[in-house]
């Protein structure tokens, strides 16, 4: 009696590990590391930092020490349009009406993109204006 019972169950866990996920399109998914416009619309927030608060805090926090011998701080470097704009504190001067993305590039990511010193990444922002 147990082989009876035992035949069904094999087989529908056999027919289960046949079936694949749904096809998901990858440029639907949404992209952690990136705020759009119709986020930062949505959010309502006054400013670039209101933005990242409401909806990505983590891109505001510290990286912590990368180098026992290297003070340097560890928060991400703000960029507008691709040129140095400062520290994470010039987020609060930048309006939320003004910005058409917001995106985080890791440390490994903004060394590629922007060059090396950039142990806490970073924030970059795209104007209306620019895109």
């Amino acid at each position: 009696m147990p082989q009876r019972t035992l035949l069904p169950v094999l087989l529908i866990a056999a027919l289960a590990a046949c079936t694949h996920a749904p096809y998901t399109d990858p440029s639907q998914a949404s992209d952690r590391e990136i705020i759009t416009q119709d986020e930062i619309e949505a959010s309502r927030g006054s400013s670039a930092y209101d933005v990242i608060r409401k909806l990505h805090g983590n891109f505001l926090s510290y990286r912590g020490r990368t180098s026992i011998r290297d003070t340097v701080t560890s928060m991400p470097m703000v960029f507008m349009d691709d040129q140095v704009y400062g520290p994470v504190s010039v987020l609060r001067n930048i309006p939320a009406s003004q910005i058409a993305e917001i995106r985080l590039y890791r440390a490994w990511e903004a060394t590629v993109k922007f060059g090396s010193g950039l142990p806490g990444g970073a924030i970059a922002i795209y104007s209306r204006l620019e895109r």
